[in-house]
């Protein structure tokens, strides 16, 4: 699948499941990879919310077409990269991208690059 190996980074973050990911997600996840190394190392985001999720207001009588753009997502599924990371240590890589991993809303795994 397009998307499921590392190509920039050493470290990476791996999706373990299908869903839906919002920019606000995304975002949260980004400061805190931001936080977390200090602004130390490159960071990569793999994905990017280019589905737009539409919602009528609440109390809205039935017809009159379709509702305004609430949302953007991206479409995530099983085995997709999310992040990358290069530029800090094996352990400061994996506890950042933990803290990256819980504010997806899918189980993710950390995941590095192989040494031959």
């Amino acid at each position: 699948m397009k998307g499921s190996t590392l190509a920039f980074g050493e470290f990476g973050l791996q999706s373990l499941g299908n869903k839906w990911v919002t920019a606000r997600q995304i975002e949260a996840a980004r400061i805190a990879l931001a936080r977390f190394t200090k602004k130390g190392g490159k960071v990569w985001i793999r994905i990017f919310p280019s589905k737009p999720i539409s919602q009528k207001p609440a109390e809205t009588r039935m017809g009159k077409g379709k509702g305004d753009p609430a949302f953007w997502v991206s479409v995530v599924k099983r085995g997709r990269i999310l992040f990358e990371m290069e530029g800090v240590t094996r352990e400061d890589a994996k506890l950042a991208l933990k803290v990256a991993g819980d504010k997806m809303p899918v189980k993710c795994q950390f995941i590095e690059r192989v040494k031959i």
